[in-house]
């Protein structure tokens, strides 16, 4: 039974020249699960806030969108809000009340609905997702994850029909996306809710959808199951970067059959295709400047006196010219470290050494002058005008010393940018100060995955210049591509520290899936440039 049907949907946004929407039509079956995906600025956020009328934008509307049979203009106001449930990326902006048990039932008191039933709902949902142990607790001191996940629960208490997400996971750890995308499966098979998901980090959804919806340029370019749209897409190497490993691999072999999407399906395609007489690459050693950039020795820090340290002893060291990438938990102090090293907040105890020189001898903003810059990780808290072109022209950003093209954005205003446009424009005025010291936190956050190669090579670009790059990140792929160096954050300390090479494949979870798949049959494979070259070392076998 059809639960959705989008019908030539053309829309756009004021003053506009070009449609954000050109002619979309799909559909969905109840009880189906798809994914959207795409480069940033395609679109998936419009087309995902077309389909819940409390959050159409203004602009100019051409097409139809029917739920149930119905126009979504159509819909009295209590279906539009109970029926059609939506989490959005950022968890922060989606709470409203201040207790997790009062924000489960906020959505149920404002449809009316009686006490006792509230109670019992709220209590439903609260045992499904596990959150009976913080139902009392302050929504601000929730993690990301839980944050997220009490979103999730609080549009789910309403008993919605249909489920949109706008990427969801974005700011999550990969244990708690992983999680989070797993109770996404359980809710589409245990209650037949029909999900439509848009997200750029593709290994894990992949493979559980029905659908794989790809847009381009406000137009879609494939509408099919999953094996389908990757194998269409071939030929498109700036959309297949961002499709599961296993895929990647597959097409970098130039091979023919079923295209494999998981981690397993990726194993048992390489074991039964490729020997393994040469089990690994020879790595080469990484040697390191002689000179630290940054030292934490021995830091401590709290929020509140009465507080748990946050950092607990923090103890590193980060070379000239490197890549350090920092990966961890949400909660486990990532950010506050580099807040830390960018003076924002102070140590109690311990030492932070900025090129050589403790950080508090640093006096009249002198450690903004270019010696050390950050890119926090919302960024939108550094945009003050109404066009990139002031904000760039306010910090004095020449376009011609960017590694990277935003010219079609100067016109625009910073908040109608989407997510991954935001972080470029962003970048560009924190470059603007020439800094030598680049403190980066989740820079490839709401990205694509061609975004992403950009964002690498414009840190290796950077790197050559003498740029050393310290940065926070839940993107391991990331990480495993772009880092000299990688370290675990745990409790407020580091507690594993390696090239990614020896960090990745000593790791179960905050791994690689190519680490995943090639583990036991090759040795530190960690990316998918790897795992085809070891493959075609070894050669086919022989069948």
């Amino acid at each position: 039974m059809e639960i959705l049907a989008v019908n030539d949907l053309t829309f756009s946004y004021p003053q506009c020249s070009s449609p954000a929407l050109n002619k979309i039509s799909f559909s969905l079956n109840s009880g189906e699960f798809a994914v959207l995906c795409g480069a940033t600025g395609s679109g998936k956020s419009t087309l995902l806030r077309m389909l819940k009328r409390e959050l159409t934008p203004l602009g100019d509307v051409s097409g139809k969108v029917i739920f149930c049979g119905k126009k979504l203009s159509d819909l009295d106001d209590r279906t539009s809000a109970a029926s059609i449930g939506f989490v959005m990326q950022r968890p922060e902006q989606q709470i409203v009340t201040d207790k997790v048990w009062h924000e489960l039932a906020f959505g149920l008191e404002n449809l009316g609905v009686k006490s006792d039933d509230i109670y019992r709902r709220i209590a439903e949902m609260a045992s499904y997702f596990g959150i009976g142990d913080w139902f009392d607790r302050d929504t601000a001191e929730l993690s990301g994850g839980q944050k997220q996940l009490l979103n999730l629960a609080s549009v789910l208490v309403m008993q919605p029909q249909l489920l949109i997400l706008d990427e969801p996971t974005a700011q999550l750890d990969p244990i708690a996306a992983a999680d989070f995308i797993a109770t996404l499966k359980r809710l589409n098979q245990d209650f037949g809710l029909t999900i439509i998901m848009a997200e750029h980090r593709l290994e894990d959804v992949v493979p559980i959808c029905d659908k794989l919806i790809v847009m381009e340029n406000g137009s879609l370019i494939a509408d099919a199951p999953p094996s389908d749209t990757v194998n269409t897409l071939k030929s498109r190497p700036d959309i297949l970067c961002g499709m599961p490993a296993a895929s990647r691999i597959y097409a970098k072999l130039s091979s023919s059959g079923s295209c494999p999407l998981t981690v397993r399906e990726g194993r048992s395609f390489i074991e039964s295709n490729y020997g393994n007489t040469t089990r690994g690459l020879a790595q080469v050693s990484y040697l390191h400047d002689d000179n630290i950039a940054l030292e934490f020795k021995d830091v401590y820090f709290r929020y509140t006196r009465d507080g748990k340290d946050i950092l607990d002893g923090l103890s590193f060291k980060v070379y000239n010219g490197e890549i350090f990438c920092i990966l961890g938990g949400n909660g486990s102090g990532k950010t506050t470290a580099l807040s830390a090293a960018a003076g924002l907040l102070r140590a109690y105890s311990g030492r932070i050494n900025i090129l050589g020189k403790k950080l508090k001898d640093y006096k009249n903003r002198s450690l903004y002058r270019e010696c050390l810059a950050m890119l926090p990780q919302d960024v939108q808290t550094v945009f003050l005008k109404n066009t990139v072109r002031e904000e760039l022209e306010e910090c004095g950003a020449e376009l011609s010393e960017l590694p990277y093209d935003i010219s079609h954005l100067l016109d625009k205003h910073p908040y109608d940018l989407s997510g991954g446009e935001q972080q470029l424009a962003a970048l560009a005025k924190v470059l603007a100060a020439r800094p030598k010291i680049l403190l980066l936190d989740e820079p490839t956050k709401g990205l694509d995955a061609a975004s992403k190669l950009n964002m690498m090579s414009v840190m290796q670009s950077l790197k050559e210049k003498g740029v050393t790059i310290v940065t926070v990140t839940h993107d391991v792929e990331f990480a495993a591509v772009c880092a000299d160096r990688c370290a675990m954050f745990f409790g407020g300390k580091i507690v594993s520290i390696g090239t990614p090479h020896e960090f990745f494949p000593n790791s179960s979870f905050y791994t690689t899936a190519v680490s995943r798949m090639t583990r036991g049959y090759f040795d530190n494979i960690i990316t998918v440039d790897d795992a085809a070259e070891i493959c075609l070392i070894n050669g086919r076998k022989e069948m």
